[in-house]
């Protein structure tokens, strides 16, 4: 996958329980309106997902997932858009990919053998996330001893054993606010540039999180696009590949405006 600049990637929760949008996507017809409008604002990347993963959430059985994603991934896979599942299941990542998506956005960060193979048997690349713990209590006081290098390094190794198994290219998320405090998550932001001088694409994804709320003392997830706005402006100008949200279109413009200021005449 090559683009030039920070691309973005559009949120597309067909969840009953995501933090900021659950309930929104859940009718197959809402679904694909909203992807629709993202694809003609000018999103790069559809992500699809079925499970939450909020702080707290429990799991869902693979069956439930597979009913929410599948029918949104074949509604769109001739949409002109690159298609992502946002899944921790090998057969649900299988299953999509199969149906049309075109790459695989794990938050479990490859750790699994079998999604490493589901991805290099469809050919697909991968997003690796860290994650310290899981949804259900990645937040219960997470721990490092030196954040930057425990994250960063765990990407750059998963990203390895990912190509090592057939992985055809990988992007690299280190997993704001998944198992971090709000002074580990400004680490990291603070840091990005020694993750986006590697040779692996880098995604960010902070839309609408409670680190937000730590900051600018917004408690509803809904307001709290413009603290967005600021976070992923910082991780473009730092060489961010992707940034991935939920207002979507508002990010294109922002960024085709940053991308304006920041050429040459």
């Amino acid at each position: 996958m090559t683009w030039s600049g920070t691309g973005v990637m559009g949120i597309l929760n067909v969840t009953p329980d995501s933090f900021s949008d659950g309930g929104q996507h859940v009718s197959l017809p809402a679904a694909l309106a909203s992807a629709r409008a993202m694809r003609e604002a000018g999103v790069l990347v559809l992500d699809i997902g079925g499970e939450s993963t909020r702080p707290g959430a429990e799991p869902v059985p693979a069956e439930t997932e597979l009913d929410r994603v599948l029918p949104v991934v074949r509604g769109l896979a001739d949409a002109g858009v690159l298609l992502s599942v946002d899944t921790l299941k090998p057969e649900v990542a299988h299953a999509a990919l199969r149906a049309g998506a075109h790459l695989v956005n794990d938050v479990g960060g490859l750790r699994d053998a079998e999604m490493r193979r589901v991805c290099a048997g469809a050919g697909a690349p991968a997003c690796v996330m860290h994650m310290q713990g899981e949804p259900r209590t990645m937040q219960h006081r997470p721990r490092y001893g030196d954040v930057v290098a425990e994250v960063f390094g765990f990407l750059r190794e998963q990203a390895a054993l990912a190509r090592g198994a057939g992985v055809p290219d990988v992007l690299l998320d280190p997993g704001i606010g998944f198992g971090k405090t709000r002074e580990h998550n400004l680490t990291l932001l603070r840091a990005l540039p020694q993750l986006t001088a590697g040779p692996d694409g880098v995604l960010v994804g902070v839309s609408r999180k409670r680190l937000i709320d730590h900051l600018a003392e917004v408690p509803v997830a809904a307001d709290r696009d413009p603290g967005t706005l600021a976070l992923h402006l910082h991780a473009a100008r730092t060489g961010a590949a992707l940034v991935r949200a939920h207002a979507a279109a508002a990010h294109v413009q922002a960024l085709r405006v940053q991308t304006a200021l920041d050429s040459p005449e």
